[in-house]
């Protein structure tokens, strides 16, 4: 008989997802990491840091509160790096220990150390102590998660020439920085720095960033950063970094020369697979480290399963834990339905950004019609007292059967916000439903029902002029 019915190997959210549903079902679970990863990436330098870090930039610059109290207006004029980390050191304990509670409470075995594959049902555990001995197991769930890309032509220091890990190792706030790749997460640091003040460039070689958005949204967030003073360098690849006493010097094969205290590259991501032996087991990985799975997030080998940004796109927390749990009920026999195919999309720039659905350009490419319908936030009551004059949400809304198509939200809340527009969606439901909906006053979630009668409207005009 194996030592357990079910090894996880991480304990980010898809492996604690699918530890706890196992156990839940009765079976015998561990976990192993690394004594100070306990709750994964997501813990420890992704999620959770980066997002606590962007309440502490808005709280101290007071950024949101300047339309209210003037341009001028900063809570406090002297923000240091400790400031900054005081507030996530604090949540990232606390997240710590509700981890190791509930899978104490779970009866999980948590195991301090490495795994790596001998065969396709065991593993050597590499305690913290150096000590390794054999586990074995019916079932293992991969969820090692990710680590930022590093391209070898770049000498990394960890202070002055970085990757996203290494943000809460900063010694103070950059005066300037340039952050080459403009994704996600190069979008969520540029926005957060330059809100600090500093001086941002980013560098990157697409035309445009955050393709996956809607166009509207993306021309309102460069208008913000813009008036923060970034500056985007779209089209250009980053040919060569130069480390100099004063600085650093960032040189584009277009010739352009960058000087900025700090660079910060944001190229992608690379899982973390190379120190699993994959091939004892059966398994293999793609150049970026990812494991293809099928729809039961099974592997190449069926009671092997991975989960999370190891197995790629769409690689977000709240996925992942989806991810976690229905592999855990595949591999116990557990009924469990697919994920569902709306998944909310939430970027947490200044200000947020969050989407559900498909995009203007998505639906004109595949030539469906649909109608638009927008409220802003400057003519909602609790926009005017939040003091966020710029946000909005807009609906995409089918004219044969009336349907929501996509719902794309910018501004305060975004990310909460978009779960109304996700939950109409998902029960088929249509603009009627807002349009007659009863709302809380004053509140954003007004918004959904104006821009449901600006739809409406428009509907209505081309259905008059059609008679």
């Amino acid at each position: 008989m194996p030592d357990f019915d079910m090894l996880v190997i991480g304990s980010g959210p898809g492996g604690q997802k699918a530890a706890i549903a196992a156990a839940k079902l009765g079976r015998r679970v561990a976990v192993v990491d690394r004594p100070d990863m306990v709750g994964g990436v997501s813990i420890h330098t992704g999620t959770i840091p980066s997002k606590t870090l962007r309440e502490a930039v808005l709280y101290l610059t007071g950024l949101t509160q300047r339309d209210l109290y003037g341009q001028s207006y900063r809570l406090k004029e002297d923000i240091t790096v400790g400031d900054l980390t005081a507030r996530t050191q604090h949540v990232v304990s606390r997240e710590v220990d509700v981890i190791r509670n509930q899978l104490s409470r779970n009866h999980i075995s948590l195991f301090a150390g490495t795994a790596r594959f001998v065969d396709a049902h065991t593993v050597a555990l590499r305690e913290a102590t150096g000590h390794e001995r054999l586990v074995s197991a019916e079932h293992f769930v991969i969820a090692t998660g990710t680590r930022p890309a590093r391209p070898d032509s770049v000498e990394f220091d960890g202070r002055t020439i970085m990757d996203s890990d290494n943000v809460f190792a900063l010694e103070r706030v950059p005066r300037s920085m340039v952050i080459v790749g403009a994704g996600v997460i190069g979008m969520e640091y540029a926005s957060m720095f330059a809100a600090l003040g500093s001086k941002v460039t980013v560098v990157e070689k697409r035309a445009g960033m955050l393709d996956m958005c809607d166009v509207e949204v993306i021309e309102s967030l460069k208008y913000h950063l813009r008036d923060l003073a970034v500056t985007f360098r779209f089209g250009e690849t980053v040919a060569a970094v130069e480390h100099h006493p004063r600085g650093t010097l960032t040189i584009l094969e277009s010739g352009k020369k960058i000087p900025a205290d700090t660079v910060m590259y944001s190229a992608g991501r690379q899982g973390l697979t190379d120190e699993l032996d994959l091939d004892k087991a059966g398994l293999s990985a793609d150049p970026r480290g990812r494991i293809t799975v099928d729809e039961h997030y099974r592997t190449e080998v069926p009671h092997i399963y991975a989960v999370g940004d190891v197995i790629g796109f769409p690689a977000l927390a709240a996925t992942s834990m989806e991810q976690g749990r229905a592999a855990a009920y595949h591999a116990c026999g557990e009924p469990v339905a697919r994920m569902h195919n709306l998944q909310p999309i939430g970027i947490y720039t200044i200000p947020e950004i969050s989407f559900v659905g498909r995009t203007e350009d998505q639906l004109t490419e595949d030539r469906v019609p649909f109608e638009v319908g927008i409220s802003r936030y400057r003519e909602l009551a609790r926009g005017q007292i939040m003091g966020d004059s710029h946000g909005m949400l807009k609906l995409l809304v089918s004219p044969e059967d009336r349907t929501l198509l996509g719902v794309h939200c910018f501004g305060t809340g975004a990310t909460e916000l978009i779960h109304i527009g996700q939950s109409v969606m998902g029960c088929g439901g249509t603009v009627d439903y807002l349009v007659d909906a009863v709302f809380n006053y004053p509140t954003l979630a007004e918004s959904y029902k104006v821009a449901a009668l600006d739809a409406t409207n428009k509907l209505r005009l081309i259905d008059r002029i059609g008679d």
